[in-house]
């Protein structure tokens, strides 16, 4: 930059040296200046041009107007530079901040896909757990039915059998319930007339008639009736009639 300005400085000084010159010359003998021309002859011309290469030779520019001028220039560039370099600079230390808010992030982020990635598992740890516990409840349970079955199948056949014994003592005293009133008809066609002592209902039976579970097994005059259950037997004859 500066040596291009030097360089058009010293060639505008060159032409200005060069340039033709007029000499100038007053009539004393009237009022008025008469100004006349003077020609430049070749031998001025040369003598101009060397005078001027003489002076570019020996122009010194070291405080010069041109020197101001070319250091405020200079000046100016730098300060531009500095500016310049100052907002690269502040360019870098954003972009040096973005980074380290990036990495951050980053790292934030992947501290919480890690804890995130943590919770999952223990979630699913406290599912297994959960599933295995009720896994264990319902075999538990399971085993209790299966108890809880035998049990009642053993307390059925308990009370069935219970039942049985029970039904094979007998609960019906037919001669303290019934009161044998007649019996009429002949051979197997026999029929007995009954009182319920309790209700005064009479009633009338034949063989093969169940009362109060009991079969009626025979008819007779002599004997009375003859009540059997398989396991008891009982009988209501005459001589309990009034």
């Amino acid at each position: 930059m500066l040596n291009k300005q030097m360089f058009l400085s010293v060639f505008l000084m060159a032409i200005l040296l060069s340039a033709p010159m007029a000499g100038y010359a007053a009539d004393s003998s009237t009022d008025n200046a008469v100004i006349a021309t003077v020609p430049i002859t070749e031998d001025v011309a040369m003598e101009m041009e060397d005078l001027s290469a003489n002076a570019v030779a020996a122009y010194d520019i070291e405080g010069s107007l041109f020197q101001q001028i070319t250091n405020l220039e200079q000046e100016k560039v730098l300060m531009e530079l500095e500016k310049e370099r100052a907002q690269l600079d502040l360019e870098l230390d954003r972009l040096a901040a973005e980074k380290i808010k990036l990495h951050m992030e980053i790292d934030s982020l992947s501290g919480r896909a890690e804890q995130q990635q943590q919770e999952l598992e223990n979630a699913q740890a406290k599912l297994e757990a959960e599933a295995q516990r009720l896994e264990r409840e319902k075999e538990a349970l399971a085993a209790q039915t299966e108890e809880l079955e035998s049990r009642s199948a053993t307390t059925t056949t308990t009370s069935v059998t219970t039942n049985n014994n029970t039904e094979s003592v007998p609960v019906v005293q037919f001669d303290k319930k019934y009161r044998l009133i007649n019996v009429i008809g002949a051979g197997n066609q026999l029929q007995a007339t009954i009182q319920d002592l309790n209700t005064g209902q009479n009633k009338t039976i034949s063989v093969g008639k169940v009362l109060d579970g009991y079969t009626v097994k025979s008819i007779s005059v002599e004997d009375g009736i003859v009540f059997d259950n398989g396991d008891n037997s009982q009988t209501l004859n005459i001589s309990k009639a009034d």
